[in-house]
């Protein structure tokens, strides 16, 4: 199954636009929020993906590459708090990000799961979206 990538964008971009409609107090509040913790944020994000991505399967699902859009979601929502945040090193943050999802790909094999190329592409495209939009949340000053 190929990834709709136009579809995941437009869909992202909807849910951009409906947190931006939000009451702008609560906008504030929300990424705040996320700002000031982004660290706990971005541990505990990439702790359920580590632990989503290496949990044994009993038995291999019967068509790989059908999960690339949940791969796309997860990443870009592990970007956004540092995104948001920007923290000096926050580019040595994304690569590391991208070689965290490297070696979880080349461990699922052991855990009963495929090592799909694919997979990481979809996590990197991820990442760059989330950046994005933590860059049209910062560009129009809502925090």
């Amino acid at each position: 199954m190929e990834l709709n990538l136009a579809a995941v964008i437009w869909c992202n971009v909807h849910n951009v636009m409906a947190l931006i409609s939000l009451p702008r107090d609560l906008m504030n509040i929300l990424l705040t929020s996320i700002k000031k913790y982004w660290i706990f944020s971005t541990l505990f994000i990439l702790t359920l993906i580590t632990i989503f991505s290496l949990r044994p399967l009993a038995t291999l699902p019967p068509v790989p590459g059908t999960d690339k859009t949940h791969h796309f979601i997860a990443y870009a929502t592990l970007m956004l708090p540092t995104a948001l945040k920007k923290p000096k090193y926050w580019l040595a943050i994304t690569l590391v990000f991208i070689i965290w999802s490297g070696a979880i790909e080349l461990l699922q094999p052991y855990v009963n799961r495929y090592c799909d190329f694919e997979d990481l592409l979809a996590n990197t495209g991820g990442l760059v979206c989330g950046f994005m939009i933590a860059e049209i949340l910062n560009k129009i000053k809502v925090v």
